[in-house]
């Protein structure tokens, strides 16, 4: 399980995160331009926008395809589920008030 924030500069976050806060890398996409990072078992994923939003609670799951239509089967909002490079499915669902959760699955 992480936390994903959106931010406007990936290698300022980067910088900030592991030069001043002590995290460290733990994976970097420069070409989807998000990474990982972690420090004392906190996950923590910043992706580049050019409209950061507040922060996303992603939960990993085994099957997100799966997941996504249970969630749906049972009347749950649930996004389009997306392959990133090969290395990752995501799918977004939302919960009773509209706050996003963002399944993951690494592949």
């Amino acid at each position: 399980m992480s936390v994903w924030y959106g931010v406007r500069d990936l290698d300022a976050a980067r910088d900030f995160y592991l030069g001043k806060l002590g995290f460290q890398e733990l994976y970097r996409d420069d070409e989807a331009r998000w990474m990982r990072l972690a420090r004392e078992g906190a996950e923590l994923a910043l992706v580049e926008s050019d409209e950061p939003t507040g922060a996303v609670l992603a939960v990993d799951v085994a099957d997100v395809k799966g997941e996504a239509a249970r969630l749906r089967e049972q009347g749950v909002e649930v996004g389009v589920v997306l392959e990133i490079h090969g290395t990752i499915r995501l799918v977004d669902v939302y919960d009773p008030d509209g706050n996003r959760v963002q399944l993951t699955q690494d592949l």
